[in-house]
């Protein structure tokens, strides 16, 4: 066999290698569920409309909607190579739509250092309201206010100080301060890290919003005082992001 040959057939033969072991790579769906509680107690749709959970300040009230946006779900490796999953998902617990969100796009089977997911949608995707399937729900968050979308609407209805029902509005997007020329923007997405998990199969993912959490840590939320028109109320906005932080968490990875 020549030098030229034995270059040639190692080259086929590596090509070849590479070729089976990409076919022999499993490829797996990623399922993300969301389920919903109040600290200890289960929520659903079903238990929309009654006054039925305290908040960290006292406040009884009651949740007539919740829904927001999930974007930019990401595999990162332990080398630090990320796989970024195309798409969003509006979750409609009021509807009781998209509790579960596949991504079209598959990743390979092996263990991953981190799962993440982006609250809402971070500001490469935040502009321009081009999402005709967001605009057709009332998702978009008005010119005034620098456009882009909400990343949460929870509303419903509190006993107020003086013991009458009265409504809340607590809407997440993008902070702004109008009384700055130009507008002051703070960014208000944030990304959960769902730790490390080990995949050979198509897997769910179960994740839970404790919504409690949205009114007590750090900031204890006085609906008397912030209950509606919150969508303008800059430092209402940087205090929901900072009671962020334990609102999500992973229950469970299963098949």
């Amino acid at each position: 066999m020549t030098k030229a040959t034995l270059i040639l057939f190692t080259c086929l033969l590596l090509i070849s290698c590479s070729q089976d072991n990409d076919d022999n790579i499993n490829q797996v769906n990623a399922t993300f569920r969301f389920t919903h509680s109040w600290d200890e107690l289960s929520v659903s749709n079903a238990d929309f409309n009654k006054i039925k959970y305290t908040n960290a300040n006292g406040e009884q009230l009651s949740i007539t909607k919740l829904r927001y946006l999930i974007s930019k779900i990401t595999f990162q490796k332990s080398n630090g190579e990320k796989i970024i999953l195309e798409g969003y998902n509006l979750v409609d617990v009021t509807n009781n739509t998209n509790l579960s969100f596949t991504p079209s796009a598959t990743i390979p089977s092996g263990n991953y250092s981190h799962v993440y997911f982006t609250f809402g949608f971070d500001n490469n995707a935040n502009y321009n309201n081009n999402y005709q399937d967001l605009n057709s729900v009332s998702w978009i968050v008005p010119a005034i206010l620098g456009g882009g979308y909400h990343f949460m609407q929870l509303e419903g209805k509190f006993i107020n100080n003086t013991g009458a029902e009265t409504g809340y509005a607590y809407h997440v997007i993008r902070a702004v301060d109008n009384s700055k020329i130009p507008q002051e923007f703070q960014d208000t997405f944030f990304v959960v890290d769902l730790g490390a998990v080990s995949i050979e199969n198509n897997s769910t993912f179960n994740i839970e919003m404790n919504i409690a959490e949205w009114f007590k840590n750090p900031n204890t939320w006085d609906l008397n005082i912030l209950n509606n028109a919150l969508m303008f109320n800059f430092n209402a906005q940087i205090m929901m992001f900072e009671n962020r932080q334990n609102v999500f968490s992973l229950k469970s990875v299963t098949p």
